[in-house]
């Protein structure tokens, strides 16, 4: 007896704030990789597809995009974000207060 399947795999690549297509509120977009894998005796061996997300964290809505369109929201989303300390090293300006 031969047991074998699919399993799926799910994967957060980023977290960024986009406007949404169906709600058009600036929110926060969780970029995600779903991989199903063949599996043989439970034990997942090879991808069989990978299929790329965004979903909106207001409204829930989700919206399919191409590997390409990920990786470039993901190295788009990859830099410090407003308000967050630069990276170690980095060169820092100075901030002025808009209430003096």
């Amino acid at each position: 007896m031969i047991i074998f399947g699919t399993k799926g795999y799910l994967h957060q690549l980023a977290i960024l704030t986009l406007v949404c297509g169906f709600c058009h509120t600036p929110a926060a977009h969780v970029l995600r990789k779903q991989v199903t894998k063949f599996t043989l005796f439970f034990v997942p061996l090879f991808p069989v597809s990978t299929k790329y997300s965004t979903q909106c964290t207001f409204c829930g809505a989700a919206q399919k995009v191409t590997e390409p369109q990920a990786q470039q929201l993901q190295a788009a989303g990859a830099g410090p974000h407003p308000g967050q300390a630069p990276a170690y090293g980095a060169p820092q300006s100075p901030q002025q207060n808009p209430y003096q």
